[in-house]
């Protein structure tokens, strides 16, 4: 076998992609991986100029690098080698992450061609810190740093089994930020971030480790607590509506404040995830049409009747 049969063979073996360009950007190769890879074959792009926009590669921030910023371009341009995590896009449509190690082809003391090496770039393993960041963004909400509504979720559903198992009691406290849309029309939306953050910090600091606060959505919230009876719960969201009120966002020369309207309930033998939450909203929602930053619940007291409390 001659050395270039040889050579070829080796080529069209390798797990990386290989294609080669002229010096007009012509492609003249294109082995076996780079099919598999790119979903196109040889005589599909043999022939076909790199900038045709058939792979029309793009970097991680979407720019196309096949007309602005060519890195094989560069490559024959300047001589130097390069290496690049780009996106290419598969026949089927959809894109490809891949390593690219792109060097010229040098004759007679001058470039005539390049060829770029690309490897599929899907990292299956992750260092602790990146697994850390994933599961942070996954699960919390990235504004207050608060569990997100599916850590929520999947905290009441342990919550529930644990009440099965140990008959472990708790509560559950919704609440809702009072004319937060009239304060972000007026405040702007900078200053209304900075209310979700105060709000968050407010409650934060008085909570023990068995709890969850976490943020239903807009300016909602949701708290889960244990109780050791029943009128700690009301306690509880009393004095998260003292809390907040008392609390102020220094704004222009202003002090700042907002209130919030609460529902807390029970969680009782036969309750759902729903059932429980849609109770608790219901309540905060009384409390929103009996004048707000109030606290309303159906627990029952001495007398035998619904609580509300507040202003």
């Amino acid at each position: 076998m001659r050395p270039e049969e040889l050579y070829l063979t080796i080529i069209n073996n390798l797990c990386d992609g290989v294609y080669l360009v002229n010096n007009e950007r012509r492609i003249t190769f294109w082995n076996k991986a780079a099919e598999e890879i790119t979903g196109y074959a040889h005589e599909e792009i043999v022939g076909q100029n790199c900038q045709s926009n058939m792979l029309n590669h793009i970097d991680k921030d979407g720019r196309p690098l096949c007309l602005l910023e060519c890195p094989l371009y560069a490559t024959m341009f300047d001589g130097k080698q390069r290496k690049e995590e780009v996106f290419l896009r598969h026949k089927e449509g959809h894109r490809v992450p891949v390593l690219v190690n792109i060097f010229p082809i040098l004759e007679e003391g001058g470039i005539t061609g390049a060829i770029e090496i690309f490897t599929p770039n899907s990292p299956t393993v992750y260092d602790d810190d990146l697994i850390e960041r994933l599961c942070d963004m996954a699960m919390n909400d990235q504004l207050t740093g608060l569990a997100n509504r599916r850590k929520l979720e999947s905290y009441l559903e342990y919550k529930f089994h644990e009440m099965k198992r140990f008959q472990n009691g708790f509560c559950l406290i919704f609440l809702d930020i009072d004319n937060f849309s009239a304060f972000n029309n007026t405040y702007g939306h900078e200053v209304g971030d900075m209310v979700l953050k105060s709000v968050t910090k407010s409650i934060k600091h008085s909570m023990r480790k068995s709890d969850m606060l976490g943020r239903w959505g807009g300016e909602e919230f949701v708290g889960v607590f244990d109780i050791r009876n029943d009128g700690e719960a009301i306690m509880l969201a009393e004095k998260i509506r003292m809390l907040v009120a008392g609390s102020h966002i220094p704004y222009e020369g202003e002090d700042l404040s907002v209130t919030v309207s609460l529902g807390v309930t029970l969680a009782c033998d036969g309750d759902t995830l729903e059932s429980i939450v849609n109770r608790a909203d219901a309540l905060m929602y009384e409390s929103k049409q009996d004048g707000k930053n109030r606290v309303t619940t159906d627990i029952r007291v001495a007398e035998g009747h619904p609580v509300a409390t507040g202003v």
